[in-house]
């Protein structure tokens, strides 16, 4: 972060006033890119100069390394902007780590972009006192000492900016420090108050300030949220009498929107709510031959009926989708559509555009391919041929929809698509509604999944599905919270109906409890595929896909008996939304500690909220430790570092269990036991000692 100087004395100009000028033989050329208080590696950043990010409510942590010559004192503030103009001054704090790191935690209340900068001073104030107190109670230098500070505090007095009351204080101040009184100096040096009214009102000769920089805050939905997908096809799906079934639609499976909304999630979420092509279409379980009553995958886009701004027939009409997404708002939920720009051979887009698509030498267009998987069905778009007919199709698609009422895509593989393409889209999309909201549906190199974040994604899928071990968890949710927090927003989605890990196909009904516990409590985001409640476990051999997948034909579940008869997961989903309501701390992405224990089986990790940002008046601190080996019971000794949340090393406090009401008088050190197949994982609430 670039730095510049700020002073006020003529012999103190910033370098590029100062001229050049010869030293006998040698030219010195002060003109310099260093200002006189360096201020490097400033935080929030983003790789590639692109926005940081945050949402409404989130406390972001703001740093900056500063430092100057010798010994005197300097000070830090953080200069905020909000978007509707309105300025504060925020005074940092040094870290006591020897990295001349200065920090502050600031919640940022209002969406839109924010403006900040860093502005690093010599604190003559806090420089005088310290060498006043340690001079004067060694007698050295007293008399030097009275009077630099009784010039000080002149000063300070003369200045019009500060209050009358202050001002007089100062003055009387500085008429006692005259005598030379050693007590009276030492008094002085040491007066809370007097370095108070410094440090609100810094006295200084010398500034140094960094560039201005753009945080962006968006609404809370681009950040917190629990997620819950299904397909509209099958919700309110029915088998007829010879055995064929006949599809749902947008009005059947709004009945199934309380159920959501009652397990407490925030976003429903639909795959692709098209016409499917017919030609190539795919059967069962991925085959290549599909019977007449397969309805075929609904990411092969487009049909004679029509394609990405149109309604599959069997799910109803334009006006029941408004119908669903009315209904979905009436009981707090959100939609989110699949965004997957492809299309079928049967695409209105084949014949009307075909230089939107990728033709081979014998004249056929290629179609999709992920090595070694094959989408006969479908044909990926090219960009390159005409970027600015495609450019602008995709644009009105996005219209389109937001029209209809839909403000978050989930997009499917958009590292398949240029990168300066989602720049421009989510770039043009969001200035003209900042609360459209992107997930980027991208399994692929880290590098890529940052990148797409980088220029706009507001959410991103993550690792997390394949991240089980203590080692690989601790090392993904420190990443996460820490590493790329400034602009990348991980959703957790514990499955999805393209992913079945090892894990939950060989964990049992534990690893579903174990996985849906660290997501809900790890990240502000996670997201439930329909039938995780249901532990469908099932793998179609040798993949990571469910067998008889619902993306190649209908799917009926038994909702409401499965949670009678005791044999759902949807009581656990709902009491873990509870406690994310309840507990401001879990829907923070920063706040994320691993701890330790002594079994490689068992991960245990804490998020804490500062009273000054619950709203409640007192801390908010859950620690979760959770057994990761679903197959059996663990007993071990956790340690935590409580000073995380500031209970001194030692100290010990109580803790209640949110999931099954036990409270235990906890410590630094803990003896734990978690039995996979009852009660894997604690979660728990560190009670206030006040």
């Amino acid at each position: 972060m670039a730095a510049r100087t700020d002073t006020r004395s003529p012999a103190l100009r910033s370098p590029a006033q100062i001229p050049t000028r010869p030293v006998g033989a040698v030219t010195v050329v002060t003109d310099t890119r260093t200002p006189r208080i360096p201020l490097v590696n400033g935080t929030p950043a983003v790789p590639g100069g692109f926005h940081p990010k945050a949402v409404v409510g989130e406390v972001v942590p703001f740093s900056i390394v500063a430092f100057r010559e010798g010994h005197d004192i300097i000070g830090v503030h953080l200069r905020l902007t909000s978007p509707d103009g309105e300025e504060s001054l925020h005074r940092l704090t040094p870290r006591l780590d020897g990295t001349d790191t200065w920090a502050a935690e600031i919640a940022l209340d209002v969406q839109g972009p924010w403006s900040f900068r860093f502005e690093a001073f010599s604190d003559d104030f806090a420089t005088w006192a310290h060498a006043a107190e340690l001079k004067v109670a060694a007698g050295v230098d007293v008399d030097i000492m009275a009077a630099l500070g009784a010039e000080l505090l002149t000063r300070a007095a003369a200045e019009k900016d500060r209050p009358a009351p202050e001002r007089k204080r100062l003055q009387k101040d500085a008429a006692s420090l005259a005598g030379g009184d050693p007590a009276t100096t030492i008094a002085l040096s040491t007066d809370a108050e007097l370095a108070r009214i410094f440090a609100e009102r810094p006295l200084s000769t010398l500034r140094s300030t960094a560039d201005e920089q753009t945080l962006l805050v968006e609404r809370v939905a681009a950040g917190v949220g629990a997620w819950y997908e299904f397909f509209p096809r099958s919700e309110g799906a029915r088998k007829l009498k010879d055995g064929s079934i006949k599809s749902g639609t947008f009005r059947t499976a709004m009945k199934r929107l309380p159920e959501v909304a009652q397990m407490g999630f925030d976003v429903v979420y639909l795959v692709p709510v098209h016409p499917i092509g017919t030609t190539n279409r795919k059967g069962r379980n991925n085959t290549l031959v599909a019977e007449p009553s397969d309805p075929g995958s609904p990411y092969a886009i487009g049909a004679a009926d029509g394609g990405h701004d149109a309604i599959h027939p069997d799910l109803g009409t334009a006006q029941d989708f408004r119908a669903f997404v009315r209904a979905a708002q009436k009981e707090g939920l959100e939609v989110a559509l699949d965004l997957a720009l492809q299309a079928s051979p049967d695409h209105p887009w084949v014949t009307e555009h075909p230089e939107w698509f990728t033709t081979l030498p014998d004249g056929s267009i290629a179609y999709a391919e992920n090595p070694p998987k094959k989408y006969q069905d479908i044909y990926p778009l090219n960009f390159d041929n005409d970027p600015a007919g495609i450019y602008a199709e995709m644009l009105r698609i996005v219209q389109h929809w937001v029209a209809q009422g839909v403000k978050i895509f989930r997009v499917d593989n958009p590292h398949t698509k240029p990168l300066q393409f989602w720049e421009w889209l989510i770039g043009t999309v969001n200035a003209a509604d900042p609360d459209v909201i992107f997930l980027a549906e991208a399994f692929t190199r880290p590098a890529v999944m940052r990148a797409l974040a980088a220029v706009g994604f507001q959410q991103s899928y993550s690792y997390f599905t394949w991240r089980n071990t203590k080692a690989e968890l601790e090392e993904f949710l420190t990443s996460i919270s820490h590493e790329t927090s400034d602009y990348m927003r991980p959703n957790l989605f514990v499955n999805t109906h393209d992913i079945l890990t090892e894990y939950l196909q060989f964990g049992g009904r534990a690893a579903y409890r174990i996985r849906a516990c660290i997501a809900a409590t790890a990240g502000p985001i996670y997201g439930v595929y329909a039938g995780y409640e249901l532990f469908e476990n099932v793998a179609r051999p040798g993949s990571e896909e469910n067998i008889d997948n619902e993306k190649y034909e209908f799917k009926l579940r038994d909702w409401v008996g499965a949670e009678q008869r005791g044999e759902s997961l949807a009581p656990l989903l709902r009491r873990l939304n509870e406690i994310r309501s309840e507990h401001p701390a879990l829907r923070q992405l920063r706040n994320f500690s691993a701890h330790w224990s002594d079994d490689d089986s068992v991960l245990v990790y804490s998020k804490h909220l500062d009273s000054a940002f619950t709203g409640t008046g007192q801390d908010d601190t859950i620690i979760v430790v959770a057994n990761l080996d679903p197959h059996s019971m663990r007993e071990t000794t956790i340690h935590l570092d409580t000073t995380r949340w500031g209970v001194p090393l030692g100290e010990s406090f109580e803790v209640e269990d949110l999931l099954t009401g036990a409270v235990w008088t906890w410590g630094e050190h803990n003896y734990v036991r978690l039995d996979a197949f009852t009660e894997p994982v604690h979660i728990l609430k560190v009670r206030s000692r006040s």
